[in-house]
Order: C-alpha cells, then sequence, then structure tokens
C-alpha cells in the first residue's frame, strides 16, 4: 500500500498542529508575568495537569521504535530494560515529590545553594545548569529528532536532506508555541497531544491486528513462539526457542537491584530532578504533587506501553525478515505505512509529530530554566541590577525565550553530526552510574555536601572514558568483560559510590546555619540528628509502606491490562485483584501519611 497522503490525510495534519499551537499559546497567555510562571505555571498546575504532562513528555517519536525493537529482539520481556526503573519511579512519588513542592526552588539546579553552602555549591549549581541545561539537553533534543528523522525517511520514503527539512518545520513550530506559552501552555498542549498520540497507536493496533494478514488475537498468538509472549525474561538460562529475553544473574541483578537508584536517566532520576521536579513543583500543593507522580507512572508503565507491543508483535509476523536487515525498529513505521486506510495515516502521522512535540517542548522549557534561573539570573545578570521589579520580571521572561530558540537551533544543528540513537542512550546512562544515591540521600542524610556530589558528577565521566578508551585495551589479558553488560556498570556505580563517599567523610561538612535552613524548610525524614536537635531518626517505615504498594500498584496494572490484550482473563482477573487489593491499602496508608 502507498504511503502518499491524500487531502484528507493532510487536512487532518494542518488541522491539529494549528490546534496545539492555538492551546500552547492561549493557556500560556500569563506567562509573561515573570519567570515563575513562565517556567513554573505560577505552581497552579492541577495534579493531572502536570502528571499528563510529564507521561506526555516521555512518549517521544523514538519511544514505540525503541519498544517494537525490544518486543523483536527479546519479546514482551525485552521490556523489562525499562519496566525495571518503576521502584526508582515510585521512590520519588513517596519520598521526595513533597521535598520538591515545599523547597520553593525553580529547578533542582537551584537546589543546591538551597541544600549547600560556600563556593563548591556556587559551582555545583553554575556547572549543573550548563551541563544539563545546555549539553545533556541539546543530546537529548538530538536523539528525539534522529528518532523523527528516521520515521519520516521510512513513511515517504524521503532523502536525508527533505526530511531533515520537515523536521526543521516542525522544530520551527514547537520553538514558537514554547518560548510565547511557558510551562502553563506547553503543559495543556502536553495532554491534548497524548490522548492524540495514545488515540493514534490504539487504531493502529486495532486495525493491523484485525487485518486479514494476522487475523485477530488468538491467530497472532498462534503465529508466535510462547516464550516470546512472555512478561518475564528467562534468568541465566537461554529460552527454549531463542525468541524471549535471557539474561544472565549479573544483569538481572543490574537491572532489578541496582540500576533504579544508582543512575541518572533524563526522566527517571533518583529522587526526582529535571523536568519531572519541575512539573511536582508546578502543582498546587505537596499533595497534588504527590497525586501527579502517581498518576504518570501509572500511565507511563502500565498503560502506555500495550499498544506499541500490540503492534511490535503484529510487526514480527507481517516482516520476519527485519532483523536479519537490522531494521528491527522500523516494523511500526512499516505496519503504519501498510495498514492504516485513507485519513488515518494522516492521524498516526499527527500522533508522532505530537509524541515529539510534546518531548522537544519540554526539553526546551526545561534547559531554558536552567540556563535563566541558574546561570544568567544567578551569575550574569543578578535582580541586584535591575531599579524596578516590572523591568526585571520582563528581562528575565524576554532572555527565557531567547534561551528556548537557542536550544532549538543548537539541537537542530547537533542532529546533522549524529547517527546513532543507541550511542547517545548509552552515553547518557554510563555518564549517570553512579549519581543516584549521592541524588536521593541528599534529602536524608546531613552530612553529605556540595563535595559529595560533585565527586559523584564527574567520577562517572572519567570512568566512562578510562574504560572506553584504556582499560578495554588490556580487556582480553585482564578478562574483565569491560565491553559486556553489565561489568562496565558495575564497575562505574562501584567506583563511584566509593568515591563520594570517601569524599564526603574527608571533607568538611555543609554550614550548619545552611542545614538547619534547609531542615525547618523541608522537614526531611532521616538522619538529621545533629541539626534537628531530635534524639533519634522520624520514622520511614510509612513511606516504605506506601512505597512497596505503589510498587505492586503498577506492576499489577501493568500485567493486568497485558493478559487482557492477550486474552488470558484467568490471569488478567488475578492481577487486577492484587492491582485493586495495592491500590485499596495504599489510599489509606497514604491518609494515615497526610495527617
Amino acid at each position: 500500500m502507498s504511503s502518499a497522503l491524500t487531502l484528507w490525510d493532510w487536512g487532518i495534519i494542518v488541522f491539529f498542529l494549528l490546534l496545539f499551537v492555538g492551546i500552547g499559546v492561549k493557556a500560556g497567555k500569563s506567562s509573561a508575568l515573570n519567570i515563575q510562571e513562565y517556567f513554573l505555571g505560577g505552581r497552579r498546575l492541577p495534579w493531572w495537569l502536570a502528571g499528563g504532562s510529564m507521561v506526555a513528555t516521555t512518549f517521544a517519536a523514538d519511544t514505540p521504535l525503541a519498544v517494537t525493537e525490544l518486543v523483536y529482539k527479546n519479546g514482551i520481556a525485552g521490556n523489562w530494560l525499562w519496566w525495571n526503573a518503576v521502584a526508582g519511579g515510585m521512590l520519588t512519588v513517596f519520598f521526595f515529590a513533597a521535598y520538591w513542592h515545599r523547597s520553593g526552588v525553580m529547578t533542582d539546579a537551584e537546589l543546591v545553594e538551597l541544600r549547600y553552602s560556600g563556593k563548591a555549591a556556587r559551582f555545583l549549581r553554575g556547572f549543573r545548569a550548563v551541563y544539563l541545561g545546555l549539553f545533556m539537553n541539546v543530546l537529548i533534543i538530538a536523539w528525539v529528532n534522529l528518532a523523527m528523522l528516521s520515521l519520516l525517511k521510512v513513511f515517504f520514503d524521503l532523502q536525508d536532506t527533505e526530511a531533515f527539512l520537515w523536521l526543521a518545520g516542525m522544530m520551527v513550530l514547537v520553538m514558537f508555541y514554547a518560548s510565547l506559552s511557558g510551562l502553563k501552555g506547553i503543559a495543556a498542549t502536553d495532554v491534548v497531544q497524548f490522548v492524540v498520540a495514545m488515540g493514534g497507536c490504539i487504531a493502529l493496533a486495532l486495525f493491523v491486528l484485525h487485518s486479514e494478514s494476522v487475523g485477530g488475537m488468538q491467530a497472532l498468538k498462534s503465529r508466535l513462539a510462547e516464550d516470546r509472549l512472555s512478561f518475564f525474561p528467562a534468568i541465566g538460562k537461554a529460552a527454549e526457542n531463542g525468541h524471549a529475553m535471557t539474561i544472565g544473574i549479573g544483569s538481572f541483578l543490574a537491572f532489578i537491584g541496582v540500576q533504579w537508584w544508582a543512575s541518572w536517566m533524563p526522566g527517571a532520576e533518583p529522587g526526582g530532578g529535571g523536568y519531572i521536579a519541575q512539573r511536582l513543583m508546578s502543582t498546587r500543593s505537596e499533595t497534588e504533587a504527590v497525586k501527579a507522580g502517581l498518576f504518570f507512572q501509572i500511565l507511563h508503565y502500565a498503560l502506555r506501553p500495550w499498544p506499541w507491543i500490540v503492534v511490535a508483535l503484529c510487526a514480527v509476523v507481517l516482516y520476519p525478515d527485519l532483523l536479519a536487515r537490522n531494521e528491527a525498529r522500523y516494523g511500526f513505521v512499516y505496519v503504519m505505512r501498510d495498514f492504516l486506510p485513507e485519513g488515518l495515516r494522516g492521524l498516526l502521522l499527527v500522533a508522532f509529530m505530537a509524541a515529539y512535540m510534546s518531548t522537544i517542548s519540554t526539553q526546551l522549557n526545561w534547559g531554558a530554566s536552567y540556563l535563566t534561573g541558574d546561570l544568567y539570573r544567578r551569575f550574569l545578570v543578578p535582580p541586584s541590577k535591575f531599579p524596578s521589579q516590572t523591568g526585571l520580571n520582563r528581562h528575565y521572561v524576554i532572555v527565557s525565550k531567547l534561551f528556548t530558540i537557542l536550544l532549538a537551533l543548537a539541537g537542530l544543528v547537533l542532529t546533522r553530526y549524529i547517527d546513532s540513537i543507541t550511542a547517545i542512550w548509552e552515553f547518557v546512562i554510563e555518564c549517570g552510574a553512579g549519581l543516584g544515591l549521592v541524588l536521593i540521600l541528599r534529602w536524608y542524610w546531613w552530612r553529605v555536601n556540595a563535595w559529595s556530589e560533585i565527586t559523584a558528577t564527574f567520577v562517572p565521566l572519567v570512568v566512562y572514558f578510562i574504560a572506553k578508551f584504556i582499560l578495554v585495551r588490556w580487556d582480553p589479558v585482564w578478562g574483565m568483560g569491560l565491553q559486556d553488560a553489565p561489568h562496565g556498570y558495575y564497575l562505574t556505580v562501584g567506583v563511584t559510590t566509593l568515591a563520594w563517599i570517601a569524599v564526603t567523610l574527608l571533607t568538611p561538612p555543609t554550614d550548619n546555619s545552611q542545614l538547619k535552613a534547609f531542615y525547618e524548610k523541608v522537614q526531611p525524614l532521616g538522619w538529621w540528628k545533629p541539626v534537628s536537635g531530635q534524639s533519634g531518626t522520624r520514622p520511614l517505615l510509612g513511606l516504605l509502606i506506601a512505597w512497596a504498594l505503589g510498587v505492586g500498584l503498577v506492576y499489577s496494572l501493568l500485567f493486568g491490562i497485558g493478559y487482557a490484550v492477550l486474552l488470558d482473563f484467568v490471569l488478567m482477573a488475578a492481577s487486577l485483584a492484587i492491582a485493586a487489593i495495592c491500590g485499596t491499602a495504599l489510599f489509606f496508608v497514604m491518609r494515615r501519611l497526610q495527617k
């Protein structure tokens, strides 16, 4: 079937693009008042809007393609490469969401000078502003751009230059409404874009599943190896038919027991951070911050992946040779191209555009918040330079818009010079390995200082480059297997953890006055006796119970929905019953914690 778009398709595309821009600009009218409005929506976002915006941001153009590749290579169980992060996400919900809101900061970089003191804190805040707001942010924008380029080239059979011009047009559109609307407009647009994107993916899954080429779920299951349909990986042994995820004990422990708390990753930072913290801080209250985080985790892990998985399983049957051609990720696009009727091709293309735009708009706004608040306002042009508050607010909002445009252009330029999404993703994961524990403990242990976080930030970068370019030359002799997961990952996490703990104990603690101010404002639990004067640590048991129930709720919903999709109603009922028990218990625990 041809992938050419009809007049009806083009009408759908133009309508939705104008709708997205209109919603963003109208909803964000108040963003010009000051940078609190521009970057945090005036801290008035309802929980469902903040949570919906988070899940829309994590749904990028590359996400369905990545899931398709995982399913193609390792069956449904291949998704444990990202499903393992549920525990870390729930940690943010119950242990940190209220703290982020209570802190009153605008970015997680600003938290550095609320929590720490001295020149080290000032350096760390400025470094994080540039490292995260510019360097890492532009890398992320470039890899999202690269995924959208791949989709355009495959779907329309475009040449590189033609696809890049399409991409540039979309980037200009996002840059336009993101710079004008601020976070409130972006969040409102995100939610609409998420509904459109998920609606399009569900429609695609239904069309291909019930097409003559597939014949429904029972027919699909009969044509797939049983282990490809398993929800769990084969641990320590090969899968029976070689179609399911098979991992060693070491890798399994890395995924389940280490990665979710040890690694910094965009959108899955231990303890929150990045645009997740931004959304939590933008809510109306601490309670709504917790609700927003929980809503995000449920949508992100339990609901969102199943239309993609269904399409991926159909692609395995319809295009069995993609793995040999190294084109497994494009199975999703081939299904779009070959099985959508007139009109719905435009809707699916809009769905991917919506996913792309929601991610890019957030990255632009989030990155500009660092560059404006933590670099420009803090170090270059502080408020003391302005005689009037009105002129001050107007100036910073204009600078915020200029930084938004700068980041968009930088991401577009970098896209021309990279050719591997996987390489960027591996770099980001490896360079954040070991940082997570510091980001967690800075809230719960008074002794963590700015040097702890500086060490945990830089050591992974050093270990990564030493392992990648020096130690690997002696790998065959030493037999370390640094190129094989999870050995290199364990090395980085272990070295980083030992380094920052040693530095913490060897350097002076944060000034007591700074610690007292932080403690009085945030009221954290944990080990604060020298600061709080309390005779013991405040109890964490209630939060631990809420965390465990939240993890159980998300996983049981994930499996319950999955079993329903696969028409396994007995296991569906059992999973959803567990979800109901976890959800009910969590409701009562949260009510008790709020008293």
